[in-house]
């Protein structure tokens, strides 16, 4: 038996697809599904209903995640009671690019205790980094979180804490704003170029949300699709249309000359959320969580916004 066939059946129960918990492992997908079948075989029971779509677990299936889950867990545990002092104050983060490269730094200043806690952080999109957390590859996650778009997370088994609220509004370049060449909310005449989020990208069901339920009507094209809010701002910032952005994205003074549209017709709050499971027993996990619900490390409400 190996223990990688525990990873990758979490991996697998969490994404539900065979091509993608593969690619998740970095393995083939033939060799992914020849470990799957393997752990059948040492267990004695089939735990994917294979004519099923998307796949699922059968029965025994959801009855070995737990034991799956739990010993991947204590396997962590133990590695990180008997290894060496690093090892024993190491914590794996997962977090989303966007405010990876804005919050974090600030937070972790404060979070690390001067260097007494090391870290490792696994950058991606919102789906990478749940799935990630929930197959056991993180110890925390950070991401955005809203109502009517929640991450799928089993609550039951994990415990969250509120960072703090972001808005997320329509920006142009200060240069088109002033001109008068770029205004919402368009016309049918005279659509605005909008630069939007991918459609797989969770920021791209929280914008069309907001534009949907918005009571003004938009008339705008879609000139520029991406899945990186740093891509979409330094399209804004070249004149190209308009983005909605993040409040984090003006963290240090990045995309100063963009400056918020719209008058708040089309904006939407999102909260920054912390995660971790309920039955974390490492120390140095419960020690970071402890500093990190201890209070918002640093401002997410009063950014400095353009105006």
């Amino acid at each position: 038996m190996d223990t990688r066939w525990f990873q990758d059946f979490v991996t697998l129960a969490e994404v539900q697809n065979f091509t993608r918990a593969a690619e998740m492992r970095n393995v083939s997908q033939a060799a992914f599904s020849r470990r799957i079948q393997a752990l059948e075989q040492w267990l004695g029971a089939k735990l994917i209903d294979r004519a099923a779509f998307p796949t699922r677990l059968t029965p025994a299936g959801e009855r070995f995640r737990k034991v799956a889950t739990g010993l991947l867990d204590q396997i962590a545990d133990a590695k990180a009671a008997i290894g060496d002092a690093p090892s024993r104050n190491h914590v794996r983060i997962a977090s989303t690019y966007a405010l990876a490269s804005t919050r974090l730094p600030g937070w972790w200043r404060q979070w690390s205790g001067e260097g007494a806690i090391t870290c490792s952080l696994e950058v991606g999109n919102v789906h990478d980094t749940v799935s990630a957390f929930n197959a056991g590859s993180a110890d925390i996650l950070i991401g955005f979180h809203q109502a009517a778009h929640p991450i799928q997370l089993d609550m039951a088994r994990f415990e969250r804490h509120e960072l703090g609220v972001e808005q997320v509004r329509p920006y142009a370049s200060r240069a088109l704003a002033a001109s008068g060449g770029l205004g919402l909310p368009g016309t049918p005449e005279r659509p605005v170029p909008l630069l939007m989020y991918s459609a797989s990208g969770y920021f791209a069901r929280v914008v069309d949300s907001a534009i949907e339920q918005s009571s003004q009507p938009l008339f705008g094209y879609r000139a520029f699709e991406a899945e990186m809010t740093d891509v979409l701002g330094d399209l804004a910032s070249q004149g190209l249309g308009i983005a909605w952005l993040p409040d984090s994205s003006f963290v240090a003074g990045r995309l100063a000359d963009l400056v918020p549209v719209g008058e708040g017709a089309w904006d939407v709050g999102v909260s920054i959320v912390a995660y971790r499971a309920r039955t974390q027993a490492r120390a140095v996990v419960g020690q970071l969580w402890e500093r990190i619900c201890s209070g918002a490390p640093s401002p997410c409400v009063a950014t400095a916004v353009p105006r």
